[in-house]
């Protein structure tokens, strides 16, 4: 189960790695939806969880067809909406993100090892793994100009939260219900900013937040 885990958290982090080095909108879509199916499933193969109530099983299912699949296909549908298909100005090149992507891996690891939490070994790549997704989507939120990518990087901070959670939850179940409640939330987010970037891109002809600077009362 071990090898399973650090498998998929290895996966998580090669998902990082990818959604910073990428431009195109589609393939930053099917990374997140790579990355969300991922992330669902590392709580099934980690040694605490053996022997999960059904219950807890079943909240695993519903978070992994939100993550994977409900949460990209709405984002898919708005990109299919938008004219723009790829961030061709970022605030930092991609080059540079990959290296700030490493840089977060180590500085990951250095946090991880001065937290001062009784973690078991198998959570140690674990919270690496977590503290690094949630510093590279923040990294991607701000460095990114299209609301798209801005909206991703906010999905991966999420899975970061996400995996933080699932390292330090006493009760599996308990994180689980918490969890659902804040993906809903996104959800009903994701919906909104799909309307909202089809009003952007009727009004500009492109999904440049730097754009909204031009409004006027």
């Amino acid at each position: 189960m071990i090898q399973i885990s650090d498998a998929l958290l290895s996966l998580t982090l090669l998902s990082v790695l990818l959604s910073l080095a990428s431009n195109r909108l589609m393939a930053l879509v099917k990374i997140m939806a790579f990355q969300g199916i991922v992330v669902s499933l590392i709580p099934l193969f980690l040694e605490h969880n053996d022997g999960m109530a059904i219950g807890s099983i079943l909240f695993l299912q519903v978070m992994l067809l939100i993550k994977g699949f409900l949460i990209p296909g709405f984002i898919f549908m708005a990109v299919q909406k938008i004219k723009i298909k790829r961030e061709v100005e970022p605030i930092i090149g991609y080059h540079a993100s990959v290296f700030a992507g490493l840089i977060f891996i180590l500085i990951s690891a250095y946090i991880a090892d001065r937290l001062h939490i009784a973690l078991p070994d198998e959570h140690v790549l674990l919270m690496i793994t977590a503290i690094t997704t949630l510093t590279s989507g923040l990294f991607l939120l701000m460095t990114r100009r299209k609301a798209i990518t801005q909206v991703i990087g906010y999905l991966m901070m999420e899975n970061g939260i996400y995996l933080i959670g699932t390292a330090l939850a006493k009760q599996t179940h308990t994180q689980f219900v918490v969890e659902f409640g804040v993906l809903l939330d996104i959800l009903v987010g994701i919906m909104i900013m799909g309307i909202i970037l089809h009003n952007i891109n009727s009004a500009f002809d492109d999904v440049d937040t730097a754009l909204l600077g031009q409004l006027k009362d």
